[in-house]
């Protein structure tokens, strides 16, 4: 009787529309992940660093961007920059500042998490071998934590792709914007909500897939 009502056939005509939405999202979080890593990685640096007012910068930078919601700081962006610059930013623009902040503060923690877990030996063998604290630091430590932090990233990365759904909010045209349209055009609304849950757990499993195979290679490192 459930499946008399459903009309999966009329969304047929409408997939090339929600399936440019996949593009939308993946082109806005390999973006926002691609610059929120390097400050992420800066970040956690000022945070095991010796420096006091870089790590007191670092950490109040990861308080208020974890303190608040995400929401709230993608609609502060879009609405203030044009007020307070003059600039008038595009919902893309806005969503990948946005993003790129918010991320770098959660993988900040994780990457610091990765460095402070290497035993401090791996230090001293770097400092035994001649390298100064830089050099050890980049060299010995960080391609050690790498494995460690991994898994972590790749959930970071996979939230991100799932949270890239909030910039439809202020009219970015994303996956989730455009199936939202065509429910409201075609009055259905369990088969393309169903399909655009499909596509995002197609895209969480093909991420999970080649993290897994990095994570193997690594190992074999």
């Amino acid at each position: 009787m459930l499946s008399s009502s459903l009309n999966f056939g009329a969304m047929i005509p409408a997939l090339p529309y929600i399936l440019e939405g996949v593009i939308v999202t993946l082109k806005f979080t390999l973006i926002s992940i691609s610059c929120g890593l390097p400050l992420a990685v800066l970040l956690a640096v000022f945070k095991v660093g010796n420096v006091a007012p870089l790590k007191i910068f670092a950490n109040a930078y990861t308080s208020i961007f974890r303190g608040t919601p995400l929401l709230v700081q993608l609609a502060l962006i879009f609405n203030a920059v044009p007020h307070l610059t003059g600039y008038n930013i595009s919902a893309f623009e806005a969503g990948v500042i946005t993003f790129s902040l918010n991320s770098a503060a959660y993988a900040s923690e994780v990457i610091r998490g990765g460095i402070q877990s290497i035993d401090i030996g791996q230090w001293e063998a770097g400092h035994a071998l001649g390298l100064s604290r830089s050099q050890t630091f980049y060299h010995v430590i960080m391609p050690l934590a790498i494995r460690t932090i991994l898994p972590n990233l790749v959930n970071e990365f996979i939230n991100l792709l799932k949270e890239s759904a909030l910039v439809g909010t202020i009219g970015e045209a994303d996956l989730l914007y455009r199936t939202r349209v065509v429910a409201a055009e075609k009055f259905l609304y369990f088969e393309p909500f169903l399909i655009a849950a499909a596509i995002y757990y197609i895209m969480v499993i093909i991420i999970s897939f080649c993290a897994k195979r990095l994570e193997k290679n690594l190992s074999y490192a």
